[in-house]
């Protein structure tokens, strides 16, 4: 049996550099965990 796991994410910042934060969606066996952060002073590339 294989064991699929997907995961969607995102961050953004507002200001380069500002506060930034970032979401995953993570979905292994169909069971849908969310996760996320914070960051005070941040990049875009970074989040």
């Amino acid at each position: 049996m294989i064991n699929k796991i997907v995961i969607y994410t995102d961050g953004a910042c507002r200001g380069n550099p500002g506060p930034g934060g970032w979401g995953a969606i993570i979905i292994e066996n169909n069971i849908e965990t969310e996760i996320c952060g914070k960051e005070d002073n941040t990049t875009n590339n970074i989040m």
